[in-house]
């Protein structure tokens, strides 16, 4: 009897915590408002909004800072009334999350609007968003990385790939409806690995012809259809480098908007010592070439461009903080290190 009582309240006391989790709350907050457009519109006049003009998020310099303004929907509606399409821009905003205390975020993209009038009304400006990353506080980049990605696969998706028919988006914007057809359409994300590939001693680090001048990083690539996360490990570094993996580890994941929308897979790959000869497919890198743990240390510390070579050409740096890449490279120098204290 006293086990059945100790189940019970084991099972209560879980529900409890389960409803007053400000997490599960705010889940199932953002899921009514997918669910009921009458909700979500509402929330419309309450939220707060990211702004985009075609696809370049808008940032407020302040200091040596920059922020990410969160427009208030009276703001907005008072901005938007100068080019009298108040409420027909706010329908085409999408929602992107909330915060803990259930205030609705919304992203909208304003392209067709004059953009000097929008900067000069909110004293900032809009800036490419591989730009912005780099100068976003780490929290700012992941909501700005998946407003866009939202914003454009809406933009891209406004027709029925069957019936060729306008498709229509629900308020809150997690979905497309073709109504000739009755087919509804969901955002998704391109799975892609991100491998950093290792020796034992020395990591891999590759350019492609679109990188930055000077930077490196690690090997990437989607994944085949059919394919798992091994199988692709090993066939992308095989394909552009090469070198056979011997043993892999799951790092962690990310989203990332570039080129679309990706969930990028980060793994440390292994290859054997004794067959570390880079053969590089030229037709997808620029340059591929090992770096000792003493190289990586120094890159770490190197502004993007900031040092060049004595043949004018930039001493090589890496991804900014909030690329996954860094993460992993900032994996393998710890692991060398702890192997040779």
């Amino acid at each position: 009897m006293a086990a059945i009582y100790q189940a019970v309240c084991r099972r209560a006391s879980s529900l409890i915590c389960r409803f007053h989790s400000t997490y599960v709350q705010k889940m199932r907050y953002l899921n009514d408002l997918k669910e009921d457009d009458s909700l979500c519109r509402q929330a419309q006049t309450s939220g707060t909004f990211y702004l985009f003009h075609n696809l370049s998020p808008f940032l407020q310099e302040v200091g040596k800072q920059y922020l990410v303004p969160q427009v208030s929907a009276a703001e907005m509606k008072r901005i938007l009334e100068k080019f009298k399409e108040a409420e027909q821009w706010i329908e085409k905003s999408v929602l992107i999350g909330c915060s803990d205390e259930h205030v609705p975020h919304f992203a909208l993209d304003l392209g067709a609007l004059e953009k000097s009038v929008i900067e000069a009304e909110l004293k900032g400006s809009f800036t490419d968003l591989r730009k912005a990353l780099f100068v976003v506080d780490e929290k700012d980049s992941p909501l700005l990385a998946s407003a866009q990605s939202l914003l454009r696969w809406h933009d891209s998706h406004q027709y029925c790939s069957k019936t060729g028919q306008p498709t229509q988006k629900n308020v809150a914007g997690s979905k497309r409806v073709c109504h000739a057809s009755g087919i509804i359409y969901y955002p998704q994300m391109s799975p892609v690995v991100i491998t950093l590939v290792s020796d034992g001693s020395r990591c891999l680090l590759a350019r492609q012809p679109s990188f930055p001048q000077g930077m490196y990083s690690a090997l990437s690539g989607f994944c085949d259809m059919g394919e798992n996360v091994e199988e692709t490990v090993r066939r992308e570094v095989a394909e552009e480098v090469g070198l056979e993996v011997e043993s892999f580890q799951y790092s962690a994941s990310q989203h990332w908007p570039f080129p679309s929308s990706c969930l990028m897979i980060a793994c440390h790959a292994l290859v054997r010592e004794q067959q570390t000869e880079i053969s590089m497919n030229s037709l997808e890198l620029e340059e591929a070439r090992w770096f000792d743990l003493e190289e990586i240390v120094e890159g770490l510390k190197r502004a993007p461009g900031s040092s060049k070579q004595d043949d004018g050409r930039l001493l090589p740096w890496f991804p900014p903080k909030q690329a996954i890449a860094h993460q992993l490279i900032r994996e393998w120098v710890k692991q060398q290190t702890s192997q040779l204290a």
